[in-house]
């Protein structure tokens, strides 16, 4: 990607982000009265729109921290889409991913912590920030940067609503009151009213300069979120509201399919791509945290796609999951890795010098060190030599256990695991898929859309066959195919009834209802003692 071309990138949050960014982010989710200072004056302060994007960046560079890790695990590894197993010991680190994977997580999970302080802490710098921008004379500048600030905050909101249930509302900068827990009711209307309020000032223009950033389908998509889940969050159906943001987006034409799926998640994805509604914009150098190809990629996957580092060989899908890929036309299987391996001219083998011992460390034989050339063949089934550590063993039958998803391709001009792609939070193909669901679950649409001609859209980005009838478990097979791994899993299955569900080869049993949310982390409720945790836990 062309870094000096997005806006919201570090290199233009310089040089008054450089003096902000310590100060902004220094303080955590529970100090909520770091003082604001500057070399800056009425006279100066926040007159162009290269100013206010300086100082709009650390609500942005947070956004980086955790949303392709710790946030992710929360939403994928706790799914039937995601799994890192043990390899003869290695990734098994205190069973901290099982437990995402069992549903057997505590207050103490480290994802867990490091989740609720990642999202409050882009909520609190989303209300140091606008606190700066009152100082500011009032202007077409302040209004729009202030909507996109609120915008953002209530994005950060959502994404702790979503996984903490009753979490606290932050008071606005220069509180000296403890935070409270809200009800879900109240987080909801407070997310619900602060995109309404943002969204006419948002810019309508979508383009490089306003990418990374909100703009109006940014709001719409969020809300059709909110809308699309609120049966699951506050106990009401707001489908025709799901409907009515969604259909904002379709009738701006401002986005469309992109001719090809893998595109969207390509190094190189960016403003050219008009399916994207907001992104995270990271840089292999320069904006790092989007590691998805290091933790995907067996080791020598390296040579198949030229890298510059060695790949951890971790992450990878229940067979279940892959099992949803049914046709062989499918171009949205160009994500996954599975069978034999070959490298990038689809001929030549990629080829493992090794021993029958080192093969499968179980071999008795007397020949144990006998040199062998192994065909390196990804098995679609996962087969635990201990189950209670989720371990497959790390020799090269061990290693090859399991499928790996490169929906975000491997970055073979980075030279570290960090890479270039953009993390895609909204795209237009979920939004068609959103309002086909809620039209199946009544919601009410004025231009008589249906539900089989908005999936079938997507069908026919994806080269299968249209669909003669959809239905609310079709169209949950056709997410899935979709959506994977794009930090929709878990929100899909609540909303669907199939979180308290079996999977993971009848791994995962638990069926506690209260898991549908997660615990308030120890730390935090150490911290602050107003705070009361979540029940069940």
């Amino acid at each position: 990607m062309s870094f000096s071309t997005y806006t919201p990138r570090p290199t233009r949050f310089l040089p008054l982000a450089g003096a902000l960014a310590a100060l902004l982010l220094s303080a955590g989710c529970t100090d909520l009265n770091a003082p604001i200072e500057s070399e800056y004056t009425p006279d100066n302060f926040l007159t162009t729109p290269e100013q206010f994007i300086a100082a709009s960046g650390p609500v942005y560079s947070q956004m980086r921290g955790e949303v392709a890790k710790a946030y992710w695990n929360l939403q994928e590894l706790s799914t039937d889409e995601a799994v890192i197993v043990a390899r003869n010991g290695n990734y098994y680190d205190g069973a901290r991913y099982q437990q995402l994977s069992l549903h057997t997580w505590n207050p103490q999970n480290e994802f867990v912590r490091a989740a609720w302080d990642w999202g409050f802490s882009g909520i609190s710098t989303c209300n140091r920030t606008l606190a700066l921008f009152q100082n500011t004379a009032d202007g077409d500048f302040k209004t729009q940067f202030t909507a996109e600030l609120r915008t953002m905050r209530a994005l950060y909101y959502y994404q702790m609503m979503d996984l903490y249930g009753n979490i606290p509302l932050v008071p606005e900068f220069g509180s000296t009151e403890q935070p409270t827990n809200a009800t879900r009711q109240q987080v909801f209307a407070y997310i619900e009213s602060e995109l309404k309020a943002a969204l006419p000032n948002l810019s309508a223009t979508v383009s490089a300069q306003t990418y990374g950033r909100p703009t109006q389908s940014t709001a719409q998509a969020l809300l059709a979120k909110l809308y699309l889940n609120a049966e699951v969050y506050i106990g009401q159906p707001r489908y025709t509201e799901a409907i009515t943001a969604c259909n904002a987006i379709i009738k701006g034409r401002k986005h469309s399919l992109a001719a090809n799926y893998m595109d969207v998640f390509a190094v190189e994805n960016g403003p050219q791509v008009a399916e994207i509604i907001f992104a995270v914009p990271f840089d292999a150098n320069l904006a790092q945290g989007n590691m998805m190809s290091r933790f995907a990629l067996h080791q020598q996957m390296r040579d198949k796609f030229g890298l510059l580092f060695t790949p951890s060989n971790a992450s990878l899908t229940w067979p279940e999951f892959y099992a949803l890929y049914k046709e062989p036309t499918d171009t949205r299987n160009q994500q996954w890795l599975a069978g034999k391996q070959y490298l990038s001219d689809g001929r030549t083998p990629v080829l493992i010098a090794t021993t029958k011992k080192g093969l499968d460390s179980r071999y008795t034989g007397a020949d144990g060190n006998a040199a062998i050339s192994y065909h390196l063949e990804l098995s679609d089934r996962l087969t635990f030599r201990d189950g209670a550590k989720f371990d497959v063993g790390n020799d090269e039958l061990g290693k090859a256990q399991g499928t790996r998803n490169i929906k975000y391709y491997p970055d073979k001009s980075s030279t570290s695991r960090d890479q270039g792609n953009d993390l895609v939070l909204f795209r237009y193909a979920d939004v068609l898929l959103m309002k086909a669901e809620a039209i199946l679950r009544g919601g009410q649409d004025p231009d008589g859309a249906t539900a089989k001609d908005l999936v079938n859209q997507i069908r026919t980005r994806a080269q299968v066959p249209a669909l003669t009838t959809v239905d609310l478990s079709s169209l949950f097979e056709e997410r899935s195919r979709e959506m994977a791994w794009e930090g929709w899993r878990r929100n899909d299955l609540i909303r669907f009834g199939k979180w308290e569900s079996v999977w993971g080869q009848g791994m995962k049993t638990n069926a506690d209802t209260y898991r549908r949310i997660y615990p308030i982390p120890t730390t935090e409720l150490t911290l602050n003692g107003q705070l009361k945790q979540n029940p069940g836990y």
